[in-house]
């Protein structure tokens, strides 16, 4: 993720490429892996599928670090300003995800965080690395932060309960975390000059650090690094923003000396309208073979996974395998497919803890929401602006399409709240409800803006409205995300749950990649004269045509 170059390496770079030659190949294995990760309770038998599409997951989950632990597999994503962060997907077979838990719990790295006065957009969690440790039989999560200070977070397993093991005061921008064989942990980092650090065997200092390689003025900027080590080499995966995949390779340990090969460059790629796949990481299943999960700019949705298999020449390349020149839009299953837990259905809030699918804008203020088979959100926040009101709980958007529908209940909102249903970005719009003078409208508003600085330059303009009887609603927004041109979103309500109306104009959806995240469905109350009100959610669907 080009933090160090915004403004001109980070390119959509959607040109079609003449694509690489395959050459003969033959397979490489690793080294031992450890034993086999707990199982999802969601898990069924396997069953055989011929061939999986891409991309294998059509939401937001970019900077990918992919590691197999026994036969399971976990992926590792960047969420920004979202809290929780740095979310783990689990597969059993590399094509169907589910949710399994959050690297960091809370984003405790300064009140800006906490979007009380001050906010951290676009800040937060970049590019990050997952890692597995045998010997300690811990899970380890290592991130920089503002380019200021790396931290190290552990777990026993992916579901947690993870916990903070370390700060150091080196800044491992897009850290790759390597676990040697030896037990030894390495990292490798930086934009443009790439260096490698050695961690202490408790994890918690650095031992050692050096420069390993320049980047040549050729090529431009290499980033994004996952760190390896196969068959005794030691490999320095790394992207160039937003078109290429470049890695690098010492025989010689992981200090180096290192040599540089292109593994793609302008290759078209598997989704219509959307860029180059790049970045991610190289994974080996348990039956040898190899993989790379990339991703591709697709907004105004986000980065998507795509993912292709991976041969290795006879002296230590990886080589992607193409169809028909291009990253293809099939390739034959990997595994047998295991169903997992679905991104897309019903929540109703039962029980009384989020799903991990959820994530708040911001760390929330924990006094003013609950789950009760329901959520409830009191306000947390007197404000005129959505981008400044705290508790404003997201959803992914599922693409290239898909509809969000809330049902919720007003009768306790307080006149000055406003409650609904948001597609959130740095431009923004909203299907809600406002109470004002005893009396609830629905609205649909549009004109939510920020600017590059992620300061807010509009916070709305209410662009229809109706009156609705009683005290609960149905609110709905849908989206269409295919990448590659601004998008539609259109709004509507119900008031039996069945028969929806549309409200206010559509909403052009901006595919600017500078937010960095896609839009988001998101449900918010915020007061604008006192706190004290509250609503509740009882029901919410994500569906796809």
């Amino acid at each position: 993720m080009s933090w160090l170059h915004q403004g001109h390496s980070r390119r959509k770079a959607l040109t079609t490429a003449t694509g690489l030659i395959v050459g003969a190949a033959v397979p490489v294995t690793s080294g031992s892996h450890a034993a086999a990760a707990s199982r999802s309770s969601a898990a069924a038998a396997p069953s055989v599928a011929a061939q999986y599409a891409n991309p294998v997951l059509w939401q937001d989950f970019a900077d990918i670090d992919i590691i197999r632990v026994g036969d399971t597999y976990y992926y590792s994503a960047s969420t920004m300003h979202y809290s929780p962060g740095a979310p783990i997907l689990r597969s059993y077979d590399l094509v169907n995800w589910e949710f399994a838990g959050h690297s960091v719990p809370v984003l405790d790295f300064g009140s800006k965080y906490d979007l009380n006065g001050s906010r951290a957009y676009v800040k937060g969690i970049w590019a990050s690395s997952l890692a597995y440790r045998p010997r300690n039989r811990t899970f380890y999560w290592l991130g920089c932060v503002e380019f200021a200070k790396s931290y190290i977070y552990t777990a026993p397993s992916v579901e947690g309960p993870w916990s903070r093991l370390t700060t150091i005061n080196n800044a491992y921008y897009d850290a790759g975390l390597l676990v040697d064989d030896d037990d030894t942990m390495y990292v490798s980092y930086g934009n443009t000059t790439i260096s490698v650090a050695q961690l202490s065997a408790d994890g918690r200092t650095q031992v050692r650090a050096q420069q390993v390689f320049s980047t040549p003025s050729s090529v431009g900027t290499l980033e994004g690094s996952r760190f390896y080590k196969i068959n005794g080499n030691y490999y320095i995966f790394l992207t160039r923003p937003a078109n290429g995949q470049y890695i690098l390779k010492s025989t010689s340990g992981p200090f180096g000396p290192y040599t540089m090969r292109e593994v793609l460059l302008n290759l078209r790629g598997p989704v219509s309208g959307g860029g180059v796949p790049h970045q991610g990481g190289l994974v080996q299943t348990q039956n040898g073979t190899w993989h790379y999960m990339a991703f591709v700019d697709s907004y105004p949705g986000g980065r998507i996974p795509v993912l292709a298999p991976i041969t290795w020449t006879s002296d230590g390349w990886p080589v992607l395998q193409l169809v028909n020149g291009t990253w293809g839009t099939s390739y034959p299953s990997p595994l047998p497919t295991r169903p997992v837990t679905p991104m897309t259905g019903v929540d109703t809030f039962d029980g009384t803890t989020l799903k991990l699918k959820w994530e708040w804008n911001h760390n929330p203020d924990n006094s003013k929401w609950s789950v009760n088979n329901g959520l409830t959100l009191h306000t947390a926040t007197v404000t005129n602006d959505l981008y400044g009101a705290r508790n404003t709980l997201t959803h992914r958007i599922q693409g290239p399409t898909s509809t969000a529908t809330i049902q919720l209940d007003h009768s306790t909102m307080r006149d000055g709240d406003r409650a609904g249903l948001a597609l959130l970005r740095d431009s923004s719009a909203w299907i809600g409800l406002k109470r004002d003078g005893g009396t609830t409208r629905v609205v649909m508003v549009n004109g939510l803006t920020m600017d590059g600085n992620w300061n807010t330059t509009g916070t709305g303009t209410e662009a229809a409205s109706a009156n609705v009887p009683g005290s609960r609603i149905w609110l709905r927004a849908n989206a269409d995300i295919h990448p590659g041109a601004p998008r539609p979103a259109t709004f509507s309500y119900s008031t039996d749950g069945t028969n929806f109306t549309r409200l206010g104009p559509a909403f052009t959806m901006g595919n600017d990649w500078r937010f960095f995240m896609g839009y988001r469905y998101a449900i918010f109350n915020y007061a604008t004269q006192a706190l004290g009100g509250s609503v509740r959610v009882t029901r919410f669907e994500l569906a796809t045509p």
